[in-house]
């Protein structure tokens, strides 16, 4: 399915987030996520460049038709005419823990220099000043999925140099901390897509790389959103506008009703 036409000038940041995020799913990839901005760019991977792709939902709901625009993974419109209607059991055992997803995508309240991921609690955990719903089948996505792909805003608060809780792990301390800990994947793909620019991680040293900026975005302002100093790549690649038609299908197909992108032009 060809998308190519004119790039678009009329895009918010957060559109074109997820519209980056989607560009890393490739035709036929099998692609675990919650609700939520994950979900979003895999229907608009679906529906603009990657038609064979498989969607598997946490609940177990395995490769629906995807409409838009669903608000949890128990939305009825996430079960539409799916393979199967399963269970967590499905998704994260059958599925999952078996090593045959190959993108699974997750958010969260913290993300440090390792790409661990902290979705449970803010300060102690004993006596937090901030409690979230924490893992759900994000610690499995994260510890089975061959690759890992994390939608987040870009603020300085989400980006500590260490996580106050591991709710997901990265690379735990350093190039070695999954092979230590024994997951499954010692050498897992990590992407992160914000607002601001492109993080991926370095496997020899374990700790993420500034490898592409979004448009009228400078390297300052990223490490002004950002409390560890992340490495930077030699040659800093610019994020591409999306195209018209991207903008299009995601505004008219995959989220018409603006649920997730108050705001976005007409």
């Amino acid at each position: 399915m060809s998308t190519a036409s004119s790039p678009s000038t009329n895009y918010t940041a957060d559109e074109l987030m997820v519209v980056e995020a989607s560009r890393h799913i490739n035709d036929g990839d099998m692609v675990l996520a919650g609700t939520g901005m994950p979900l979003i760019a895999i229907t608009l991977a679906k529906k603009s460049h990657a038609p064979n792709l498989c969607a598997v939902v946490e609940t177990g709901i395995i490769d629906p038709e995807l409409l838009p625009s669903p608000i949890s993974v128990s939305d009825p419109r996430i079960q539409y005419r799916a393979v199967k209607l399963g269970s967590l059991r499905d998704a994260l055992a059958c599925v999952l823990q078996r090593g045959m997803i190959d993108i699974g995508m997750i958010g969260g309240a913290q993300i440090d220099q390792f790409a661990n991921v902290n979705s449970t609690v803010i300060g102690d955990y004993a006596k937090p000043q901030v409690r979230f719903p924490g893992s759900g089948g994000a610690n499995d996505v994260a510890s089975h999925s061959k690759r890992l792909l994390i939608i987040t805003k870009h603020e300085k608060r989400r980006f500590p140099e260490r996580v106050d809780y591991i709710t997901s792990p990265g690379y735990i301390d350093g190039p070695d901390g999954r092979r230590k800990a024994g997951l499954p994947t010692p050498q897992q793909d990590i992407t992160i897509v914000t607002d601001l620019c492109v993080m991926e991680i370095d496997k020899w040293v374990g700790r993420l790389k500034v490898t592409a900026l979004m448009p009228g975005v400078t390297l300052e302002q990223v490490l002004a959103s950002t409390i560890f100093r992340p490495l930077v790549a030699e040659h800093l690649a610019p994020v591409e506008p999306p195209s018209e038609e991207v903008i299009r299908i995601l505004r008219e197909e995959v989220d018409p009703k603006r649920v997730y992108f108050r705001g976005g032009g007409e």
